[in-house]
């Protein structure tokens, strides 16, 4: 997997305020990940996941 691309393409999701995608694509990037016992990527759309749901938080939480 290109990490690179892929966070791209979530963060154009996040850029267009369609976060279910943006969190759902992180979350099968993750698991792609997961399958191939790559430890720095998980972690990274660990961090991509967290960053989405900090920017929901700073847009809807009060």
């Amino acid at each position: 997997m290109n990490i690179e691309s892929e966070t791209k393409f979530i963060q154009d999701f996040v850029d267009k305020g369609n976060y279910h995608a943006a969190i759902n694509t992180a979350i099968s990037a993750m698991n792609a990940c997961r399958k191939e016992n790559d430890q720095p990527g998980i972690d990274h759309f660990i961090a991509v996941m967290k960053g989405i749901i900090n920017t929901m938080d700073d847009e809807f939480g009060s």
